[in-house]
């Protein structure tokens, strides 16, 4: 496997980790719609939580969450709506994003981005 593939797995396993500490729990992973995927989607206290996971193991111009594109932002609502009806669910749906990047000393630091972006009519 790629190494980016490596700290992507990482990344999604400490993601799941860190979101189960906050009380989530843990519907999905690597949830596949047709060619879409979330890759978290948990469900904490009246919510469903969608979670997009971005890492990078170097400091890049762009934020993580700025890798998140309209396109991307579709690609997840769809998703999100096939796998709330596929499973009969009647909740309000948060998305969320979570970065995982490495401070100067290397260890890798969770950022949690709640109600990251929301759905609009249109978008």
């Amino acid at each position: 496997m790629a190494e980016h593939n490596d700290l992507g797995k990482l990344a999604e396993d400490l993601s799941a980790d860190f979101l189960a500490k906050k009380g989530h729990k843990i519907l999905a992973r690597n949830f596949r719609f047709e060619r879409l995927e979330i890759d978290i989607v948990s469900e904490f206290e009246d919510l469903i939580v969608v979670t997009e996971v971005k890492a990078r193991s170097y400091d890049t111009l762009i934020e993580p969450q700025e890798a998140v594109t309209k396109k991307k932002i579709k690609s997840i609502i769809t998703c999100a709506d096939f796998f709330m009806s596929e499973n009969e669910i009647d909740k309000e749906v948060r998305f969320d994003i979570i970065t995982v990047l490495p401070d100067k000393a290397g260890v890798l630091q969770i950022t949690h981005i709640e109600d990251a972006f929301q759905v609009f009519d249109g978008g």
